[in-house]
């Protein structure tokens, strides 16, 4: 996609698939997404992003973890963002719904005590990952946290050759830093703390990696 925002492709790629994403990849989800919720140990009256939300699954997850959260989703996909109010309309869950790229938040300093990110970062480009942790990391309360879920370094051959089909769907330039496992030193970079790989999958699709940082306490840093 063009990543300064224009042109924006839909996670299938093809705005024609959209209405497809959900029963393609819930069988998939299901299994990562409550323990990336869990690890996140949101608290009542905390503000939650979800960033780069698609159709909400994984927002509603967390409001329906923590009903005393507010949670908000964000998506550059105007159409995928339709199909997430309607999932939340049919689920009586009130949750926020925003359109917006993840490397130019529309939130000010300090808006959120959690973000969540779950496939996201494989979709940007190395200059736009960057940008993305920046902009988490200034949206973030001070000890506030970034928990993500995404792919992550093949774990053996077998995971190597398993991912290409993923590299192939969205692209080699932008997937290559997660297969080479460097989102924690990415992470680093943009100067968050206590930077953990905690969990990884091993699936048909490659090895998918739960992480987590968080934002010093002190940290005075604006992007």
């Amino acid at each position: 996609m063009n990543q300064n925002g224009m042109n924006y492709i839909p996670a299938l790629k093809h705005n024609w698939l959209t209405p497809l994403y959900d029963p393609l990849i819930h069988w998939f989800e299901s299994a990562f997404k409550p323990q990336l919720v869990k690890q996140a140990k949101i608290a009542s009256g905390h503000r939650v992003l979800d960033l780069g939300c698609g159709t909400a699954t994984l927002t509603l997850l967390i409001k329906q973890t923590q009903p005393d959260a507010a949670v908000v989703g964000l998506d550059g996909d105007p159409n995928i963002l339709e199909i997430a109010k309607a999932k939340a309309a049919k689920a009586g869950l009130l949750i926020t719904l925003d359109q917006g790229m993840s490397f130019d938040l529309p939130y000010p300093d300090n808006s959120f005590d959690r973000v969540l990110s779950s496939l996201v970062f494989h979709h940007l480009t190395r200059e736009n990952k960057i940008r993305t942790l920046k902009e988490v990391f200034r949206v973030l309360t001070p000890n506030g946290e970034l928990h993500i879920a995404d792919w992550g370094k093949a774990q053996n051959a077998l995971m190597r050759m398993a991912f290409l089909p993923v590299q192939m769907l969205d692209g080699f330039r932008t997937t290559a830093d997660n297969v080479k496992g460097l989102l924690p030193g990415l992470l680093s970079t943009a100067e968050f703390e206590d930077i953990q790989q905690t969990v990884h999958y091993s699936t048909l699709l490659g090895t998918l990696t739960l992480l987590q940082a968080r934002k010093p306490v002190s940290s005075n840093k604006k992007s």
